[in-house]
């Protein structure tokens, strides 16, 4: 049985470390974070609204600071608007991306970006709202709503390429409440790839929830206070005692 993981995700705005909270930045970190956590993965998204040329150099001189001293996988998303700024990102430290508003607006980029760096290196994130009882993808940093069901767009995500699923409700982003499992659990049933739930982690019973009744392969979350050496290595503790299995630290 493949070991699940925990993966810490890292928003940046302006090139600097910010928690949210529904989608908006609500709490801005000015202290130095540590980047050698016993953490299996890390995500950054550069969640910057104002996307200009100055904006995206911040961000960039931001990663290569972070790649050098990163020892985990490293995935980055946040305006990749085609396979150039992937392989910016490439170049720069990020060993996979993570594709959202794009890949709904052009699908077939996903299929360009796998066919040059393979599956394994295109995470697609499905930002999510519950409208009316049913789900539906939203684009745009959460501010678009389309008439796509998650279900079907992480099926058609996975035939044009996509390794894996990054899956996120935005109702539940910052509350630390709990996962969306009624979400998870349907987009696991629905796809093939590894599926990653975000939005809502406030404990760690809210992880082993997400592996237990979701069985979906990673969770992620947002959680600042959640990012010392000493709480991953409890979070993992606490996993194994409840008989998940999870990579040492």
């Amino acid at each position: 049985m493949l070991a699940k993981r925990i993966i810490s995700v890292l928003t940046i705005n302006d090139g600097v470390l910010y928690r949210t909270k529904l989608f908006k930045p609500d709490y801005r970190y000015t202290a130095n974070f540590v980047d050698s956590w016993s953490i299996d993965e890390i995500i950054i998204l550069d969640i910057t609204r104002n996307r200009e040329i100055k904006q995206k150099r911040i961000f960039y001189r931001f990663l290569e600071k972070f790649s050098e001293n990163c020892f985990v996988p490293l995935t980055v998303g946040g305006w990749i608007k085609s396979i150039h700024d992937v392989r910016d990102l490439m170049k720069i430290g990020a060993d996979k991306v993570s594709v959202n508003t794009e890949a709904y607006e052009s699908p077939n980029l996903l299929t360009t970006i796998s066919e040059k760096y393979g599956t394994q290196a295109l995470v697609i994130s499905v930002d999510t709202k519950l409208v009316n009882k049913k789900y539906k993808v939203v684009i745009n940093q959460g501010k678009t709503l389309t008439n796509k069901n998650p279900f079907e767009w992480a099926k058609l995500c996975e035939k044009k390429g996509a390794g894996e699923i990054l899956i996120n409700s935005v109702e539940k982003d910052g509350w630390l409440q709990g996962y969306d499992l009624n979400l998870l659990r349907k987009v696991k049933l629905e796809v093939n790839i590894p599926v990653i739930g975000l939005g809502g982690c406030g404990n760690w019973q809210h992880m082993y929830e997400a592996f237990d009744s979701a069985k979906i392969d990673a969770v992620a979350t947002q959680n600042i206070f959640h990012f010392t050496e000493q709480s991953i290595k409890s979070a993992k503790s606490f996993l194994k005692g409840k008989n998940i299995v999870i990579r040492d630290c």
